[in-house]
């Protein structure tokens, strides 16, 4: 076959494919170009997530009606002056996005300089349908409608509505971060979704778009080097979350995603976090232009660093130094009413103790019993030998002897020494104890004296709201309480009194990092991964002698229970011939 022209249409249409891949790409292009458009207020529209409508209106600088023709001309664009392609400041340059987004759509751009008449040009995938006089203030509007209606391959490939449209807010959330200085809002299927006004400060927007308690958990960065500077915001190590989605990277002001980055914020938080826990950071990294290439993707989302080691160490360091500066800071203070419910206990006669600090309400041995394994808070006391020492020939894993570190158990069995990870133990028994409560009877639930709202998201809502017949099987029971927050009317009666918000926020972390790739039984699994992580008994946590002696007998009598759900050891045990080695006695 000889080579020949592609026709304008199919050269567009190919061009499409690169810069369009769902509506989330063509509105990130639309309100990239508010953006360089000097817009002081961006307007955003939605219908089913932007497959059936995307409408972005803007206050910037407008356009003229030749402008408007040139605009949808493909490689024509006003933010690149000259030749110089590395030293491109704005956001995008190209001059593909909208005759792009024309060939796979019915597109109208309406513009207005100031001082000027308004003009409307109207575009049916490829083709000009008709243009005219437009009333509209200054600034642009344009409206994409039935994306790839006539593109049956392509259309066939978009996921639900409501994932393009989680796609969509993620974009917007994204950029609005990096322009405090511009008001944004949008509106979903006739609802508000994000209003966010002029903010004072990139902190503050910063906290207004993912969490407003970033405000009392989260430190300010700012840190200059060799040219480069970085600023923004890291949250605590105590604040934060189960998957990597609340990482915001900017270069230069543009989002990014970007292997150097993200290995350089775990690289810091390295040793403060758990590894399947994720700091929640929005870094602004300021490169001269010509340490970084932007054209290394065709929308923009990656880029490459001439010296990507000096990047990393300034990221580092900068959120190292930040860190440290934080001091004793931690990502919660003590709750005022739960501080009221304690009081100083009178030292009981027989035998004299010192005062200690006890709950005012403490639950009974048979409540106890009813709960589970460590439902009430036990004692930071000493305790008087009523009875003997258990002995330690009828029991594998030994009797209890005393706890290190309020963190490991240690118990001497008839063959050797026993320590016990409390938290990894007790977390595989209460695992274990909902998979058989889900093959049994289910799983008891415990309610909530007060249902508590806890406020997320609105995609995490929805991700929760579709599950809730799942979760209720885990004894979960919530419920939808507006766009933004779930209540919670009752918990799983093995997890005692654990953090429930906690609880709930990782579990929509789980179905956004999961949902899609598992089988119903794989998800189930996670679910309950999750709930026994939160309701099983802490390190640094007191114990009591039968406290550590109930958990070690129910770990002999529970499958897996040599692994946590993380598959580390649960316990580890010295054979008396190892000790003897350690003394030096064989």
């Amino acid at each position: 076959m000889s080579i020949r022209r592609l026709p304008e249409h199919l050269v567009n249409r190919i061009a499409a494919g690169e810069v369009v891949e769902r509506p989330a790409s063509a509105l990130k292009e639309l309100v990239e170009n508010a953006v360089d458009a000097g817009a002081t207020r961006i307007a955003i529209k939605l219908i089913a997530g932007g497959i059936d409508l995307i409408d972005v209106s803007d206050d910037g600088c407008g356009m003229s009606r030749d402008d408007i023709a040139l605009a949808v001309e493909r490689h024509a664009t006003s933010k690149l002056p000259d030749e110089e392609i590395q030293n491109v400041v704005t956001l995008g340059f190209r001059g593909e996005a909208l005759p792009s987004i024309a060939s796979v759509a019915r597109v109208t751009i309406e513009s207005r300089v100031r001082g000027g008449e308004g003009w409307r040009r109207s575009i049916d995938n490829g083709s000009m349908m008709g243009e005219g006089p437009a009333a509209i203030p200054p600034g642009t509007r344009v409206r994409v409608e039935g994306l790839f209606e006539r593109v049956p391959a392509r259309r066939k490939f978009l996921r639900s509505a409501r994932a393009e449209y989680a796609a969509s807010l993620d974009v917007v959330k994204r950029l609005a971060m990096a322009r405090p200085d511009i008001a944004f809002s949008l509106d979903h299927d006739g609802r508000v979704a994000l209003n966010v006004a002029v903010a004072g400060s990139l902190p503050d927007r910063v906290a207004a778009i993912v969490d407003h308690a970033l405000i009392d958990n989260g430190i300010g960065i700012d840190l200059a080097r060799e040219g480069l500077h970085l600023g923004g915001v890291a949250g605590l190590p105590t604040y934060n979350r189960g998957i990597a989605d609340h990482q915001y990277l900017f270069v230069n002001g543009r989002p990014v995603k970007d292997r150097v980055l993200v290995g350089a914020v775990r690289g810091a938080y390295a040793d403060m976090l758990a590894r399947d826990r994720h700091a929640v950071v929005a870094l602004f990294l300021t490169v001269p232009a010509d340490l970084v290439d932007v054209n290394v993707h065709p929308a923009k989302t990656e880029v490459r660093f001439r010296d990507p080691a000096m990047v990393r160490g300034l990221i580092v360091s900068g959120l190292r130094h930040a860190l440290e500066g934080a001091g004793h800071r931690s990502a919660q203070r003590p709750d005022a009413a739960g501080l009221a419910a304690w009081h100083v206990e009178q030292p009981t006669p027989e035998p004299e103790m010192a005062t200690f600090w006890t709950p005012a309400q403490q639950p009974t041995a048979a409540q106890d019993r009813r709960h589970g394994f460590m439902s009430a808070p036990p004692l930071a006391r000493a305790e008087p030998a009523y009875a003997p020492p258990p002995e330690t020939v009828a029991f594998p894993l030994g009797a209890a002897r005393g706890q290190i570190a309020r963190t490991y158990i240690v118990a001497e069995a008839q063959d050797g020494l026993v320590i016990v990870d409390q938290h990894a133990a007790h977390e595989r028994l209460v695992l274990e104890r909902m998979r058989a409560g889900m093959a049994g009877a289910g799983i008891a639930r415990q309610a909530l004296l007060l249902p508590e709202v806890i406020e997320l998201d609105e995609i995490a809502c929805d991700r929760l709201e579709a599950r809730i017949p799942e979760l209720v099987e885990f004894g979960l029971e919530i419920d939808r309480f507006g766009p933004r927050a779930m209540l919670v009317r009752a918990v799983p009666a093995a997890l005692g009194q654990s953090d429930v918000v906690g609880l709930v926020t990782d579990l929509a972390d789980d179905l956004a990092a999961f949902d899609q790739a598992l089988t119903l039984k794989e998800r189930l699994d996670h679910v309950a991964a999750t709930m026994a992580c939160h309701g099983s008994v802490r390190a640094g946590r007191l114990l009591s002698v039968a406290e550590m002696n109930a958990l070690l007998r129910e770990m002999e009598i529970t499958p897996h229970s040599g692994q946590c759900n993380h598959g580390r050891p649960t316990w580890i045990k010295l054979a008396h011939g190892d000790i003897e080695k350690l003394f030096g006695r064989k």
